[in-house]
């Protein structure tokens, strides 16, 4: 039987676990609403504190595994907003 004591840490996991469910939950609320499948960009911001969260607890647990893939996926999140921001930029200096 699965034995962990509740704690910090395990709660500190948990709530990184829910942002980054909750990222999938917001894109389906929008994708709903437009009739077609959409990105906000909420699901970026929720991804990148998700990715964080769970980037710590990964450190803290010594978990090699977490930790290269929060901190790889955290780049792409990230490049994602700035893509998004770049975009924004030029359509704005167009008007």
């Amino acid at each position: 039987m699965f034995d962990a004591d509740l704690n910090f840490w395990l709660i500190f996991g948990f709530f990184g676990q829910f942002l980054f469910l909750m990222r999938f939950v917001i894109q389906w609320i929008h994708s709903e609403k437009k009739g077609e499948s959409v990105i906000p960009i909420y699901f970026w911001y929720f991804s990148i504190i998700g990715a964080i969260i769970i980037l710590i607890y990964a450190i803290h647990i010594k978990d090699i595994v977490f930790m290269s893939g929060q901190g790889f996926a955290l780049l792409i999140y990230v490049r994602n907003l700035v893509l998004i921001n770049k975009k924004e930029k030029l359509k704005g200096s167009n008007l």
